[in-house]
């Protein structure tokens, strides 16, 4: 084995997080579940150790950013020194609002060139699978007041019988020699684009 890199270290990184996810969603016992963060933690440390090495940044520096960034994003919890508010809002959607906004202030001041639907849409990873991302970009969506333009479909009363749906689909589109992550990781980017520029002389939709 070579020596380790950030780039060496990315399927590990997944891999242990998938691990966690899987222990959660099985019932797994606490055990299992104190083990499986322990290995992403692990991997936390192993990039940051490496960031270390080339004098880039610390586990502490990393720890300090996260604390600046919770306090930075959440003022309904926190006081600008770090300690905690004397009341908190009221509801979940007062909580999201406060966030988004927050989060949306920062985004400007990293690009104050993108448009408000790229702003709105951003930041979700292009390495997610393409099923977990789809559900990121339309919650996105959903909290900036984005029209979501998809076609009426009949979802099963149930996760189970939804996951037995998704499981024919793949199927079917195998059968065809279709490859179904590709195809949603193309509808995700064309969701993130937006419509298309009508052409000229022609009325936008």
């Amino acid at each position: 084995m070579g020596a380790l890199t950030h780039e060496s270290l990315v399927e590990y990184l997944l891999e242990e997080a998938y691990e966690v996810a899987e222990t959660i969603e099985t019932d797994g016992s606490d055990a299992e579940l104190k083990a499986e963060l322990g290995d992403v933690l692990l991997q936390v440390v192993l990039h940051a150790r490496l960031a270390e090495e080339r004098n880039a940044f610390t586990l502490d520096d990393v720890a300090r950013g996260l604390h600046a960034k919770m306090v930075r994003r959440n003022p309904h919890v926190f006081r600008p020194d770090g300690t905690l508010q004397e009341s908190f809002p009221a509801t979940v959607e007062d909580v999201v609002r406060t966030y988004d906004a927050v989060k949306r202030s920062e985004q400007v001041l990293h690009s104050s060139a993108e448009t408000s639907r790229h702003a709105a849409l951003g930041g979700v990873p292009a390495a997610l699978p393409a099923l977990a991302r789809a559900q990121k970009l339309l919650d996105r969506a959903e909290r900036a007041g984005l029209p979501v333009a998809a076609q009426p479909v009949e979802v099963p009363a149930t996760e189970a019988e939804l996951g037995d749906l998704l499981f024919a689909m793949a199927a079917a589109a195998r059968d065809r020699g279709l490859d179904a992550e590709r195809a949603l990781r193309g509808a995700n980017r064309r969701f993130q684009s937006g419509p298309a520029p009508a052409p000229a002389g022609e009325p936008s939709e």
